[in-house]
């Protein structure tokens, strides 16, 4: 009876330490391979530098005296567009969401419109955004909200739909009004709908927003890598590529602590410690 108790501990165990083990191996794996294929010409080096050259550019271009000022500029530039469009999407979505969820007839009257606007690639909506906003921060963040609005929307439809119906009429019978029904019933079940929406709403932020700053020269990160590509300073595209994907990191791994946070109290979570 012992040893079969202990079984889960372990499992967990080595799944704890298996996971960042085995990816970071696959990171140092892309890496040896990366300046392998550069020192040895199978990759021409003037399009494909080494990684150890890349790397040393990452401190030029974070605290060299050259750079510095304007990548810490541009990184700026990109995360007001990213923290701004990711806020109003967020906001957007919860309050459509919620009352397209609530209402069955306002529910399937909207789906049609919704499941026709919601595929169009938000890149395709730039030249719209620039010839109403211009190459400015307010385009970025119009594309952006476009972007993350519909993920977090069928996200927060999907959680009130989901609503127990019996914990609902229990909580009616109880004499629960609508705002204490909505926070005691329908809030915990939408909540972890609307953070996997939001976690993953973070990084589709971020690539669209780098993603406009490249191709219309709006003030970013993106701009600075259009920049010094069409300079042919190839070296500092690769570093400011290798940060903006550090960045995407960053933010994934600060989402998903901020979901495991908000959600302590789910019992997936708790289901996750135990196992």
């Amino acid at each position: 009876m012992t040893a079969v108790q202990e079984r889960p501990r372990l499992t967990f165990s080595r799944t704890r330490w298996s996971t960042p083990v085995l990816g970071a191996a696959g990171v140092l794996a892309f890496i040896a391979i990366w300046e392998v294929a550069s020192r040895l010409s199978i990759v021409n080096p003037d399009y494909l530098p080494p990684f150890s050259q890349v790397f040393a550019e990452v401190f030029q271009v974070v605290g060299g005296e050259q750079l510095r000022g304007e990548f810490w500029e541009a990184l700026g530039m990109t995360m007001f567009g990213w923290a701004v469009g990711l806020a109003l999407s967020l906001v957007l979505g919860v309050v459509l969401g919620v009352i397209l969820g609530s209402n069955r007839w306002i529910r399937e009257y909207t789906h049609s419109t919704i499941e026709f606007l919601r595929p169009i690639p938000s890149v395709g909506l730039i030249p719209i955004a620039i010839v109403i906003f211009g190459v400015r921060p307010s385009a970025t963040i119009f594309v952006v909200v476009w972007a993350c609005f519909w993920v977090i929307l069928i996200h927060v439809i999907a959680g009130v739909t989901d609503v127990d119906p019996v914990a609902e009429a229990t909580a009616r019978s109880y004499g629960l009004g609508p705002l204490d029904r909505a926070r005691y019933v329908v809030w915990p079940t939408v909540l972890p709908y609307l953070m996997t929406g939001v976690r993953l709403s973070g990084t589709i932020a971020l690539v669209v927003a780098i993603t406009i700053e490249i191709v219309v020269g709006a003030p970013g990160i993106g701009q600075m890598i259009a920049t010094y590509q069409s300079a042919g300073n190839v070296t500092v595209v690769y570093a400011l590529a290798l940060l903006a994907g550090v960045l995407g990191l960053v933010i994934n791994l600060l989402l998903r602590t901020l979901e495991n946070a908000v959600l302590a109290w789910h019992p997936s979570m708790r289901s996750e410690v135990v196992a």
